[in-house]
């Protein structure tokens, strides 16, 4: 049964749908997101292509269509264009009806934290590949956003990025505990949230990071075009 391409459809089913909703209107910045998640797909599949090859996870055939690219499942292809729409989707719902940015306060302390934490974590834990690359990027990525943006987008996003967690658990939780996809524990930290390895959470903060960076790095682009005076 193909199982991992039904949860695909069910990841991005409703977001799609609900894309034209009035106060989201979210159609109206495809032009921005799908950059972004094309952007993020071509790394993230290079970087899904390297660790299967390096057995730090695999497939189960069981549950697949039985159609590969680059080697990699179409299912696992999809997750990329599938989960940062519907992480997108859900960050600018928060936007439309929450018009007071809750975190912001505490986005600063939350990234200064963040940052030092995960760097020590991959140090000590070099031979563990998924868990010291993962932290790695995951705190560049952070530095990175923060340069760019300072606190501007981040308090926003931690929100968006807690209230991911409720699907991520449900549709991760599927994957890995029958489990459509597995993981060598010699190259993690062997930590499970029941059965999703606990560097998934991190690997899902940076894959939703990466896309809103460059979804609101686009957007901000746009709006400075705009109010750019015409030359003489």
């Amino acid at each position: 049964m193909p199982l991992y391409l039904y949860l695909n459809i069910f990841t991005i089913l409703f977001p799609l749908l609900l894309s034209f909703d009035r106060k989201v209107a979210f159609y109206k910045n495809w032009s921005y997101l799908w950059p972004a998640i094309g952007v993020n797909a071509a790394l993230f599949i290079l970087w899904d292509v390297l660790f299967t090859k390096a057995g730090v996870w695999g497939f189960n055939e069981e549950y697949l269509v039985g159609i590969y690219l680059l080697n990699m499942p179409l299912e696992e292809v999809l997750f990329f264009i599938t989960v940062p729409y519907a992480c997108v989707f859900i960050y600018e719902v928060l936007n439309a009806y929450l018009s007071k940015d809750l975190l912001q306060p505490y986005a600063k302390g939350i990234t200064l934290l963040l940052i030092p934490v995960l760097l020590l974590l991959a140090v000590f834990n070099l031979e563990k590949l998924y868990t010291s690359i993962t932290f790695t990027l995951l705190a560049v990525m952070l530095g990175l956003h923060y340069f760019f943006f300072r606190t501007r987008k981040l308090g926003r996003f931690y929100l968006a990025y807690l209230v991911h967690l409720v699907p991520f658990l449900l549709v991760n939780g599927v994957l890995t505990y029958l489990p459509i996809v597995w993981y060598d524990d010699r190259y993690n930290l062997g930590l499970r949230i029941v059965s999703i390895p606990v560097e998934d959470t991190m690997y899902s903060m940076l894959m939703l990071l990466l896309t809103i960076s460059l979804y609101e790095g686009l957007k901000q682009r746009d709006t400075v075009k705009q109010y750019q005076p015409l030359a003489v």
